[in-house]
């Protein structure tokens, strides 16, 4: 069977600026989609027998238009066909995204895109599980996870949303200065959440999706040459660029997780490091402290430790302690708690951890860290259960693996304790 795993990687990549140019010239959500996917399913069909097209995107975005045009004609709608000065040239759609960003019409698809995604008119949630779905492509049991709450939810979340774009005059032109910098604190939660996905996947076999990561940094990237000198923004491209750059060490090459702790740092991406921390550094210096840079600055110094034994877990813990000022949630408290265990003990850790429970009761990391710190303290029946319970919320084949091993090393050292234990005699009034 044709391997044809590049062409997903193709039409995933390809798939913000498609939907942002079919948008732009529609001016309507689920008709950019279904042309979108329309055009992917075409893809598939040709691209294994006749070879990608020297320019993929073009050729998607041109081939979506014309299908869209083909359903507009059949259905006969009442309003007019958009004119053909509505849509980029071929050329247009052809040029790479960091070449746009010189051009005073702000040209950029897969940024208006966003914008018009993150519009004030929707409430925030909504503006991030939207751009999410559409610009990004992510499965709605995807953005559920990052949100913690249950497909139908996320599913009626999104639809709310479409429905209010379609219905509530939301203006499909690029927005002004202004507007832009009003929406950045939405765009930049929807990139977090974006990397988040890749860093972490909410299901299947691959546990560590690159090129999701890959796509947060790209966008990253292009809203601070957009926006240069928005302290956040450096910050958040900081914090993506630091943790990505640990990606060829997180996993071993069974695919099974590698915690920091054993993680080999020769791997590490030094470049991206670099990069890292020289944005954290301007960030910190311009003294407009925000959640991203706190992470960042959390992030640069596992990133500055030659050795795990070399952290500096007092840092960490005051960072985690501004972030919770910041940004209080549940899941900081529990980052934090892990920083907590290495300056003062698990059991320090675990008194902050048990007040988390009902905040926290699906979610996979809780139970994980929970059990660990249970499983320190020689809790082992305890630890046993909550490795129990995590286990049945792994959202991968490699969170699932971490926590078998876990288990299995708790069974084996059960057992070997039993087999130390001294045997009683058998008395014949037991036989």
């Amino acid at each position: 069977m044709t391997d044809i795993g590049w062409i997903d990687a193709v039409l995933t990549n390809a798939r913000p600026q498609a939907i942002g140019a079919l948008l732009r010239y529609f001016r309507d959500l689920d008709t950019a989609e279904e042309a979108f996917q329309e055009a992917c399913l075409r893809a598939l069909k040709r691209w294994p027998v006749n070879g990608p097209p020297n320019d993929p995107v073009a050729w998607l975005i041109l081939v979506a238009r014309n299908v869209a045009l083909d359903e507009v004609r059949r259905n006969s709608r009442l309003q007019e066909l958009p004119s053909d000065d509505v849509i980029s040239n071929t050329d247009d759609a052809e040029t790479p995204l960091a070449e746009k960003l010189d051009n005073s019409q702000y040209r950029d698809d897969v940024l208006r895109l966003l914008f018009i995604c993150c519009h004030p008119e929707l409430p925030a949630t909504q503006q991030i599980a939207l751009a999410l779905r559409v610009v990004c492509g992510l499965s709605v049991r995807e953005i559920a996870r990052a949100f913690l709450v249950t497909e139908a939810a996320m599913e009626q979340r999104i639809t709310r949303a479409k429905r209010r774009v379609g219905t509530a005059d939301v203006p499909f032109e690029t927005p002004g200065a202004a507007q832009r910098a009003e929406r950045l604190s939405t765009v930049a939660a929807m990139v977090y959440l974006l990397f988040n996905e890749g860093y972490s996947a909410s299901g299947g076999e691959v546990h560590l999706r690159a090129p999701l990561c890959e796509e947060a940094i790209r966008l990253a990237r292009l809203m601070l040459q957009l926006f240069a000198g928005e302290s956040e923004l450096m910050g958040l491209a900081a914090l993506l660029l630091l943790q990505h750059a640990r990606a060829p060490a997180r996993l071993d090459k069974a695919g099974e997780i590698v915690l920091l702790e054993m993680q080999d740092r020769s791997l590490w991406n030094r470049d991206m490091i670099t990069e890292g921390l020289a944005l954290v550094d301007a960030a910190l210096r311009m003294r407009q402290l925000g959640p991203y840079q706190v992470q960042a600055a959390i992030a640069a110094t596992h990133a500055q430790a030659p050795r795990f034994e070399d952290t500096d877990w007092s840092e960490i813990d005051r960072l985690y302690a501004v972030l919770e000022t910041l940004q209080p949630s549940p899941v900081v408290t529990l980052n934090r708690a892990v920083a907590v265990s290495k300056v003062h003990g698990p059991a320090a850790a675990l008194a902050m951890v048990e007040p988390l429970a009902d905040a926290l009761a699906g979610y996979f990391h809780f139970h994980g860290a929970r059990g660990a710190l249970l499983l320190q303290l020689e809790r082992k029946a305890e630890a046993r259960l909550a490795f129990d319970r995590a286990l049945s919320l792994a959202n991968t084949a490699a969170e699932a693996a971490h926590i078998r091993a876990h288990l299995d090393r708790l069974i084996e050292g059960s057992q070997a304790e039993d087999a130390q234990k001294p045997r009683r005699k058998t008395s014949p009034h037991n036989s």
